[in-house]
């Protein structure tokens, strides 16, 4: 079915996925802590995104911890072999929610097998390190953390390797270790620090996975999206996600909800269709 979801597909490393994917970190709790408030509104999310076509689900263990991959599993096991599950290793929760950088190699290799453990799988898909901390990418080596997911990968635990959070110089050097099939950074029309970054990958054929569609829009940036927005008779997430998609090849989409209606809504809102007059309108938000 994914060819009726927009954008198409894209290949991540060998594996077929639709642009269009779906991201379970608001499947938890509140703070991304503890189990939802409806469980069986998050298992029908899970099985509603599936039955739209769509082939690339992002997660991580420490979501929950451990809530969403439960979910996950409680709900699409055994996958179908057309799903693909992209999770992320290299931070942890503590008991006030925060985010603490865990990337040491054991902390990696603890990580990697929980996921496996979680997700019920005997490898992953692929796996993003998670570089920097909760206010974003920062300057740091990168090489024992990113070395430590190779060898599992040569474990054959790990099919494919990406970055999270990372700057282009951390990107370069991973890529100086080892193939990568994507990076994971916050991307959106308001904060466009990546575009040389996302251009240069889109040459090398490495996708390029934004998060916070609407993260981090200052009042004015917002009041244009949704004057424009208004004015396609749309929703700002519809424009923004259709935005993103009409960016570039490479970019992949992991919207979040909790909500079948919300999901539904964003495929829909993917696939508007945005003239050269909005594009130019929606390319002054981000300058």
């Amino acid at each position: 079915m994914s060819h009726s979801l927009p954008g198409g597909t894209w290949t991540l490393g060998d594996l077929t996925v639709t642009r269009f994917g779906y991201g379970a970190m608001q499947l938890a709790g509140p703070w991304v802590m503890g189990p939802p408030a409806d469980r069986d509104g998050a298992l029908a999310v899970l099985r509603e995104a599936v039955a739209l076509g769509i082939t690339h689900i992002d997660t991580a263990d420490a979501y929950g911890p451990r809530v969403t991959n439960e979910l996950i599993r409680e709900a699409l096991h055994p996958y179908p072999e057309s799903l693909h599950i992209v999770t992320k290793v290299g931070a942890t929760r503590d008991a006030r929610g925060g985010w603490p950088p865990a990337r040491d190699p054991e902390s990696l290799r603890r990580a990697v097998h929980e996921n496996l453990d979680s997700l019920g799988l005997d490898v992953l898909d692929l796996v993003n390190l998670r570089l920097g901390n909760a206010e974003g990418p920062r300057p740091e080596p990168i090489a024992e953390a990113f070395e430590t997911l190779v060898a599992l990968q040569r474990d054959g635990l790990i099919r494919h390797l990406g970055v999270s959070n990372a700057t282009p110089e951390q990107v370069a050097e991973a890529r100086r270790i080892a193939p990568i099939a994507c990076v994971q950074n916050m991307y959106n029309l308001a904060h466009r620090t990546d575009d040389a970054l996302i251009d240069s990958l889109a040459a090398e054929g490495i996708a390029y996975v934004p998060f916070f569609p609407l993260g981090g829009f200052s009042p004015v940036q917002s009041a244009a999206l949704s004057a424009v927005a208004a004015r396609l008779g749309s929703t700002p997430m519809s424009v923004a996600l259709a935005w993103l998609l009409r960016r570039s090849p490479n970019i992949l989409l992991i919207p979040g909800t909790s909500s079948v209606a919300h999901l539904r809504e964003n495929v829909a809102g993917a696939a508007l269709t945005l003239s050269a007059e909005d594009l130019a309108e929606l390319d002054t938000i981000g300058r």
